[in-house]
């Protein structure tokens, strides 16, 4: 996760907005970045967040 922010706000918004514009869910923006998808989800789940697979966001 080298490249992305690592202010979880900024993370929050970065993912977000990835998912919106670019991929169609989660899985697909982890293997394109090289995230490991559960670092992720557990890194935003500190500040209150979860990812939606209907919305494919975090909210």
């Amino acid at each position: 996760m080298s490249d992305l922010p690592k202010d979880l706000v900024m993370l929050l918004s970065v993912v977000n907005t990835n998912l919106r514009d670019f991929y169609s869910d989660l899985e697909e923006f982890c293997r394109a970045k090289d995230v490991n998808k559960d670092e992720l989800v557990c890194k935003l789940a500190t500040i209150g967040y979860e990812y939606d697979k209907e919305t494919n966001q975090f909210r």
